[in-house]
């Protein structure tokens, strides 16, 4: 997608671009209904503020269908492609590692009723984990602004990209 296709389109197809980026309807709406932006800066600046904060209700929506870390998500569609991509430095093949991954993942699940969320693009496995356990020893209060921050950086770095 080139800005200039996004500034021009009508706003449920700027909309359906946006959504892959975050399910957020309103972060969405607020960046369709923005436009036009005069640079891509602009618009990935607009992203980084847009519906903040986030509400809880929000982020587990948002969440609802998201992988595990560690876990490849199956499907074609445009979300699962770019998760796949972010977690590519998370190696399979590290059983070590992986299966402490699975058992944090868990945990953390358990603990705080959602998926683990971390932006997962340009970090290893190693330090995927590290987050986590760090994480882990969150309170429920502490944890909720760490996991929305944490989106909004997804949606930035997915926006970024669909703009490339």
């Amino acid at each position: 997608m080139r800005l200039e296709e996004f500034n021009a389109a009508d706003r449920d197809e700027a909309i359906a671009w946006l959504r892959p980026c975050v399910d957020v309807s309103r972060w969405c709406a607020e960046l369709a209904d923005g436009r036009p932006y005069a640079s891509v800066e602009d618009l990935l600046d607009a992203a980084a503020h847009a519906a903040s904060p986030f509400t809880a209700r929000e982020v587990d929506g948002a969440l609802a269908h998201h992988p595990r870390i560690g876990e490849r998500p199956a499907g074609t569609g445009a979300e699962a492609a770019m998760s796949r991509s972010e977690q590519s430095g998370v190696d399979p093949a590290d059983a070590r590692v992986a299966d402490e991954l699975a058992h944090g993942n868990r945990a953390y699940e358990q603990k705080f009723g959602r998926v683990f969320l971390i932006r997962a693009a340009g970090r290893s496995a190693s330090d995927i984990l590290a987050a986590l356990t760090q994480r882990l020893a969150h309170t429920p209060a502490e944890e909720e602004p760490v996991v929305a921050d944490q989106l909004r950086q997804i949606a930035v770095l997915r926006l970024k990209g669909l703009l490339a």
